[in-house]
């Protein structure tokens, strides 16, 4: 289907687009709806020279225009995706991007594609009863925490642009209307696949399988069964992913079908947030009642999506339904041991232990227990941990740093003795556990209380300077920047953020 397509600029994006070679019925193509005062708020200038744009350009009216969806690039071909999904365990046959729009595809200096995507941009076919657009709120939630994932070396959607548009958003209240540029490696999902698997459309799934394969997991070509070597390096990636969030106290909050990619990246940053004091039950999206997205809930509902994208390929597996059946499961349970493998690596690393020893998982278990108890900071006590000794003193100076995280310090004495005692089994020495330590547990994320602080003063004063500051701050996480101390620090009990909202 085509809709109000042309080019309107000349603007020189390298653009080199696959997807858009893909059948027709994998899309809509449309440009984005104009909007009628853009402003630049944020351009990612290292993201921008990373992806080999130019930077003059980008900065220009053409560039602004572009990412406000009033001009399209000469060489880009506007398309809107369609995809399905199973939303908060629910079917919903047809979903789609019903407020973005995919500019295109560009290589970056490494030789890795690219989507740009606008998100934010317009009205769709795929909106159903929404307005297309975005809000400034959950643009600069998206660009701050995108941008904070990728500094701790977490893999993620990336913002590109941030620009305001002019126009007024309604949805509670009346909010600026925004749009984000984001930038991914993929935007195909798992609800991408189930759209034509609902219809039976294998020529579709075949296609699209293909295309993901060629695109992302070329190894996979040459295995006897490609699709399922395409799966089983799925069921990696995303188990890798969430023993990340686990391991750094991040909640998705929307852990949709439509909202897990294909490429192992975390997309689609809405209701999302990171855990001040620990607990496993927490959740932040105000839409979540039931708590299907808890933090404690993320690997199982990861295991359980993964299962829906399965049972999509079981017709390219093999003709054989039973026997397609038993080889995808036999894929779909290697995600437990992937999943345990990398949190559990990830939290002996958080603890300084380089060493594997039977009994570390309870040594780990017994902490976040202990903090969940005593409502210990998740990011502040691995942090503090990362500056004790093996060997110092109860009343040390730092060991009452992290003591004092707990309610009843007493909690944390008992399990830091067992700690110590482990630590002595290790061969490496204090220095070099401390650097190791303090590489991996950062010293600031973007917590919640932080972010609204932002969004509050950009929505109400036209104040950005809070989100330039913000930006400055989380882009070294693991660096103890002694000027921007307030940014370590949890909410006082008036700042605490408890809902967080998608934009939609």
């Amino acid at each position: 289907m085509l809709i109000n397509y042309k080019v309107i600029t000349v603007l020189n994006i390298p653009f080199d687009n696959t997807f858009a070679r893909l059948p027709e019925r994998f899309f809509v193509r449309m440009n984005p709806v104009p909007v009628a005062a853009p402003k630049m708020i944020k351009l990612n200038a290292a993201l921008a020279q990373q992806l080999g744009l130019d930077l003059h350009e980008l900065s220009s009216p053409d560039g602004l225009h572009m990412f406000a969806g009033n001009r399209v690039p000469q060489n880009s071909e506007p398309v809107a995706m369609a995809y399905a999904g199973h939303q908060f365990g629910s079917w919903v046959p047809q979903l789609g991007d019903g407020r973005a729009i995919l500019l295109g595809e560009v290589i970056d200096q490494h030789g890795t594609r690219y989507d740009v995507q606008l998100k934010g941009s317009g009205r769709t076919p795929f909106s159903r009863s929404g307005d297309g657009r975005a809000w400034l709120g959950p643009v600069l939630r998206e660009y701050i925490v995108s941008e904070a994932m990728a500094a701790l070396g977490v893999p993620t959607t990336r913002a590109l642009a941030a620009v305001s548009t002019g126009e007024i958003v309604r949805r509670e209240e009346l909010f600026p209307g925004a749009i984000l540029t984001r930038v991914a490696r993929s935007h195909i999902r798992i609800g991408t696949f189930q759209f034509f698997s609902a219809s039976q459309d294998i020529d579709a799934l075949r296609h699209l399988t293909n295309y993901v394969i060629k695109r992302y997991y070329p190894e996979a070509e040459n295995a006897p069964i490609p699709c399922l070597a395409m799966l089983e390096e799925i069921v990696e990636r995303q188990a890798k992913l969430v023993a990340q969030w686990q391991c750094i106290g991040f909640i998705h909050g929307v852990m949709n079908t439509d909202n897990m990619s294909v490429a192992g990246e975390t997309i689609d940053f809405g209701p999302c947030a990171f855990m001040d004091h620990y607990h496993p039950e927490t959740v932040f999206s105000y839409i979540d009642q039931m708590g299907r997205y808890a933090y404690q809930n993320q690997p199982s509902i990861a295991l359980w999506n993964l299962a829906q994208l399965a049972n999509t390929l079981l017709p390219l597996i093999a003709d054989d339904t039973e026997i397609a059946l038993e080889q995808a499961q036999v894929t779909i349970n290697s995600y437990s041991e992937c999943f345990e493998q990398a949190y559990l690596t990830g939290m002996r690393a958080k603890l300084g232990l380089t060493e594997v020893h039977d009994n570390d998982i309870t040594l780990i278990n017994d902490l976040l227990e202990r903090m969940a108890e005593n409502h210990a900071d998740f990011t502040l006590t691995f942090r503090g941990l990362s500056e004790l000794s093996i060997s110092k003193a109860r009343d040390n100076a730092q060991n009452n740093v992290v003591r004092n995280l707990f309610d009843k310090p007493a909690a944390f004495d008992q399990w830091m003795t067992t700690w110590r005692q482990r630590l002595i089994q290790e061969s490496s020495g204090d220095s070099t556990r401390r650097a190791a330590m303090l590489s991996i547990n950062p010293a600031v994320i973007p917590r919640n209380h932080q972010v609204e602080a932002v969004i509050q003063a950009a929505v109400s004063d036209n104040d950005f300077i809070p989100f330039e500051q913000l930006m400055l701050v989380l882009a070294k996480p693991y660096e103890d920047q002694s000027d921007y101390q307030q940014y370590t620090l949890p909410p006082q009990p008036e700042e605490v953020v408890r809902n967080t909202f998608c934009g939609t």
